[in-house]
Formats: C-alpha cells, sequence, structure tokens
C-alpha cells in the first residue's frame, strides 16, 4: 500500500533521512522506534508533505507517487497525521470542524463515533483547547476513525501520556483497526506497542533504517537499548 524507496530529506543544509527504504501492506501496523533526533517525525512530516523538508526519493500511495504533491492533495489521497503536539484552534469547535472536514456525514454519526470515543463533551468545545493530553489524543483518533484513511500516521501519539491513557489510546486503535487503514506509528519507547497488534517494527537510527522486523524487536530495544544499533 505505501512504499518508501531511497528517501532522503534535509532542512537547509541539515541532512536528516539518509536513503530509507520500507513498505506498509494493505492494514497492517508498523512501529518505527529509535532514539531522538533520529528522523523518526521527520518521516511523517516528509510523508504528509510538510514544506519546511525538501526530499527526494520514491514514495507511492497505491502505486501512484505522492513526493511533490502538496498537503491537501496527499490529505485528498487519503493520508491522515497526528502530531505529538496538536495544536489548539481557538474559535472553532470540534464539531464545526469535523463538519468541515469531513463529507457525507450529518451530525448523528459524528456524536454516534463520538461516543465510542468518549470525546461527546468535546464536540461543543474549541479544538484542543484546554484539554489534557490524553484527551487531545482521543480527539485525534476520533477524527481519524470519521475520515477512515489509507494511510494513518501516529507521530508519538504516546508522548506525554501516563500508562492508563496510554492503555485508552492503544484500546481505541485496536478497536478501530480495519483492512483498508494501514498505520505507521512512531514511538521511543515500547510501552504503547505492547497493547497494540503490530505487524511490523523498524529500527532508525541516523535517518537510516537499520534493522526490521517482528515484535521481538520490541524486547530487544528494552533489553539492550538504542546503542546496540549505532554503528549498523
Amino acid at each position: 500500500m505505501l512504499k518508501i524507496s531511497n528517501l532522503f530529506a534535509n532542512i537547509g543544509d541539515v541532512k536528516i533521512l539518509n536513503g530509507v527504504d520500507l513498505e506498509i501492506g494493505k492494514g497492517e501496523l508498523h512501529a518505527v522506534m529509535g532514539p531522538n533526533g533520529s528522523g523518526k517525525s521527520t518521516l511523517c512530516h516528509v510523508l504528509m508533505g510538510n514544506p519546511d523538508f525538501e526530499a527526494d526519493g520514491e514514495v507511492t500511495l497505491n502505486e501512484s507517487e505522492i513526493l511533490g504533491k502538496p498537503q491537501f492533495e496527499r490529505a485528498e489521497d487519503g493520508i491522515f497525521q497526528s502530531y505529538q503536539y496538536p495544536v489548539g484552534l481557538p474559535g472553532v469547535s470540534l464539531m464545526e470542524f469535523v463538519m468541515a472536514s469531513t463529507e457525507g456525514l450529518n451530525e448523528d454519526e459524528i456524536i454516534s463515533v463520538a461516543k465510542k470515543f468518549n470525546v461527546e463533551e468535546f464536540l461543543d468545545r474549541e479544538v484542543n483547547v484546554d484539554l489534557s493530553g490524553g484527551e487531545k489524543k482521543r480527539s485525534e483518533l476520533f477524527q481519524l476513525a470519521l475520515k477512515k484513511p489509507k494511510l494513518a500516521l501516529l507521530d508519538e501519539i504516546d508522548s506525554g501520556l501516563d500508562i492508563d491513557a496510554i492503555k485508552t489510546v492503544a484500546n481505541l486503535i485496536n478497536e478501530n483497526r480495519d483492512d483498508e487503514t494501514s498505520y505507521l506509528l512512531v514511538t521511543h519507547y515500547s510501552r504503547i506497542l505492547r497493547y497494540l497488534d503490530v505487524d511490523r517494527v523498524h529500527i532508525v537510527v541516523k535517518g537510516n533504517v537499520v534493522k526490521s522486523g517482528s515484535k521481538e524487536l520490541i524486547e530487544e530495544v528494552d533489553s539492550g537499548g538504542y546503542t546496540q544499533y549505532q554503528e549498523q
């Protein structure tokens, strides 16, 4: 479904991604792990089309090249990004936001999905304003469920969450997985991965995927940290 070949990315003279190769099948959940500054979040930003980054290589979504497309076209193609620190939208209610950004859904349908994610009380409130970290992440997953994207980029969705909130977020992801949406989940830590049905794990160091494997890699990271991959 997603194929990344020899992907390079930089901001100005700073090189961040150094020839990333990665493939995600339809409906799969892949975890990208690595130390701070290794390029994990940059990978998400480049896939979403953040104009701050210059990118070179090949990235195809369902065999259609997406590099060079503006962000709105990538969103129309079915890419969704959940941010590590979701920004607030003062003056815009969550209901107004999702009504404007989804097609073919009425308020009753939106409320039904909101109840499932326990965000019904947020619908009349401003988007991400005065919400806790866990509440923001639930709101992001609620929006994801409404949009039903082809590819969901979850950039450190566990960042700043306590263990109960991490379990809640993981359960919401598990409950809403289907054969139509593929996930690329970026994280530093293994905590959230213990509650997810992960198909593949990729270790990124210095802008390269240095190792890929099954869930056993999570235990390898826990026992030996990331220093064991520095020379690979």
